[in-house]
């Protein structure tokens, strides 16, 4: 823009996704779906067809699996994790034979068959109101590019990009986009479309590349070679920008800066209180290769391992002894400090391939969790001894998720208290005093809490279910999440409900929700009385320096002014003003 040009910046409004500041270029880049030829086959044909289907698949896979890799190696194993799904695409029995089925009847090329049956497949998904599907529909798009070049033999085509630094503008991103970028010239990058719960979006935050999403049309009214100014932290993309708003964000990004130098100084320190409260701090993990930014970033051991995830995408079930040698390699890099392992929440939408379960309309209250577990034995008991086992080597607890009343819990200890006598008969060594939990998760076991206590070590909250089943709210339904509102009075007086049955049974209670890990609600979770904070392990410095900035009379003080409140609105604001008060620059 040159010194004599007036016009005024104009502010394009999306959601942050991956924090940080970008300032550069625009290289807008356009959706150019490859020209599919278009022609019939004779019956002679379709072994042939076939043949080169299965072979373009197979490259596919190699590619897909050389990218996981890539990935691995640059930003770690669960993060390439998310190619899973692309795998499963490859691999979907349902697609495949569809596409061998056109061919057989309808007698065209196998590209053009391939490219018709998998858009069907993602249109339909694209319309279904709920995010986690929509993004399935991504992932088939991504893939059915990946194998129509396969079958066109051409190579993998890169995101388009420039040789220098920009900031890229696209309607949307795959995620093999995103990690294939190259970040020394993609300084940020905003689509018209996407969410928070992306894989393009977890992508962008692993790979420190700031990112806004959701900008509707922009592609269509940035033109490349515009100067912009692109902030993940609030969503927004500036065309433009005054010389005011420049320096806005320059103070910004030396205030960010700062504060980050701070909270690396806080690693060896403890998350006590002014007043002298000690709060445990953990974090939450899924894969074990996630240890080491547990002990990086100073948390006090694990709050909750989410093991589901050692049966997702596998062909059969993880066997006892390879649990137990995840969990006790897990156990003894966080050790002396706990390691609370979950038994899986598998169902909802988790299912592992190694399980025949039969469609649910509605998944998410159906045979899930706990309830899964009953359900199959064998599964439940191999996961129990590994977890006995592993608690040789550290200090190992156990939790059960989706409580919803006592009978649940008594049955669920019944097999715990099978597998330690069978494991005492074969003469194998295991802490007899390991300490057991339930998951608070469900409202019924908020309102039973006095009776679960007599029965548990400690309650773990999960708040992310305990909202949305308390006000019948899918928190990533994008009509209905304004409704997910954690200071709820109903949400709040749930909580104290079951800290106070907690601690009237001389047990801990801890949160590994979400809401651990928001600044703005730390003060009431204090106040409400949560022995326990477990959050992402990235966060662990950010709630760390928050905890040590609170008194403990302050955050009672606020739920008690919260308690009297009527609205969410209300408790939210008043949350915010003692969180400004201690730690503005956090914020």
């Amino acid at each position: 823009m040159s010194s004599g040009d007036t016009r005024p910046e104009t502010r394009f409004y999306g959601a942050g996704v991956s924090p940080g500041i970008a300032r550069g270029t625009v290289n807008v880049v356009t959706d150019d779906f490859e020209e599919v030829a278009h022609y019939r086959i004779s019956a002679d044909d379709i072994a042939g067809e076939i043949g080169r289907f299965e072979t373009a698949l197979i490259q596919t896979r190699a590619q897909i699996l050389e990218m996981q890799q890539k990935i691995a190696e640059a930003i770690g194993a669960k993060d390439a994790g998310i190619f899973d799904a692309h795998l499963l695409v490859v691999e979907d029995r349902t697609l495949i034979d569809e596409v061998l089925r056109k061919l057989e009847n309808d007698r065209y090329n196998v590209e053009y068959v391939f490219q018709e049956v998998a858009t069907h497949y993602a249109d339909t998904l694209s319309k279904i109101d709920d995010p986690y599907l929509r993004e399935r529909a991504l992932d088939i798009q991504d893939v059915t590019r990946r194998v129509v070049r396969n079958l066109q033999g051409k190579a993998p085509k890169p995101v388009l990009s420039m040789a220098q630094p920009h900031v890229l503008v696209a309607h949307n991103l795959t995620p093999s986009d995103t990690a294939t970028m190259n970040r020394d010239h993609v300084l940020g990058f905003a689509t018209d479309l996407g969410s928070r719960t992306s894989h393009t979006a977890i992508m962008a935050r692993s790979l420190g590349i700031p990112a806004v999403v959701g900008l509707h049309d922009v592609t269509q009214k940035l033109e490349s070679g515009q100067e912009v100014l692109l902030d993940g932290y609030s969503g927004l993309l500036i065309l433009d920008p005054t010389p005011e708003t420049l320096w806005h964000y320059g103070e910004l990004k030396d205030r960010k800066r700062r504060v980050a130098e701070k909270l690396t100084e806080l690693r060896e320190t403890k998350s006590t209180t002014r007043d002298g409260r000690h709060i445990v701090l953990s974090a939450n993990i899924e894969l074990p290769t996630d240890v080491d930014t547990v002990v990086e970033n100073g948390a006090e051991g694990i709050g909750l391992y989410r093991t589901e995830f050692l049966y997702l995408n596998r062909a059969t079930l993880p066997t006892e002894d390879e649990q137990y040698a995840t969990y006790r390699k897990v156990a003894e890099k966080v050790a002396p400090h706990p390691l609370i392992i979950r038994t899986f929440d598998l169902g909802g939408d988790k299912i592992a391939l190694g399980m025949n379960t039969d469609d649910e309309q509605n998944p998410f209250m159906g045979l899930r969790a706990i309830r899964f577990s009953l359900e199959h034995l064998d599964i439940f008991k191999a996961q129990i001894r590994a977890i006995l086992r592993a608690s040789q080597a550290g200090n190992v607890k156990i939790m059960f998720p989706m409580i919803s009343g006592l009978n649940e819990l008594r049955r669920a200890i019944g097999v715990l208290d099978e597998c330690k006598a069978e494991l005492q008969a074969e003469g194998i060594p295991f802490r007899v005093e390991t300490e057991v939990g339930a998951m608070i998760e469900i409202p019924s076991a908020a309102l039973c809490a006095d009776s679960l206590a007599r029965h548990v070590d400690f309650f773990s909250v999960g708040t992310n279910d305990l909202i949305q089943y308390t006000l019948a709210v899918d928190r990533v339904n994008e009509r209905i999440a304004h409704l997910y509102e954690p200071t709820h009075p109903a949400v709040m007086r749930l909580l104290k409900m079951v800290s106070d049955a907690a601690h009237a049974h001389n047990i801990w209670v801890g949160v590994c929700g979400e809401m651990a890990g928001d600044l703005t609600m730390v003060p009431l979770l204090l106040g409400l009385g949560m022995d326990e904070l477990s959050v992402s392990a990235s966060l662990v410095p950010r709630v760390k320096r928050a905890v040590q900035t609170l008194s403990i009379p302050e955050c009672q003080q606020l739920v008690a002014d919260a308690l009297a409140m009527d609205t969410p609105t209300e408790v939210l604001a008043r949350c915010g003003e003692v969180a400004q008060k201690h730690y503005a620059d956090l914020i």
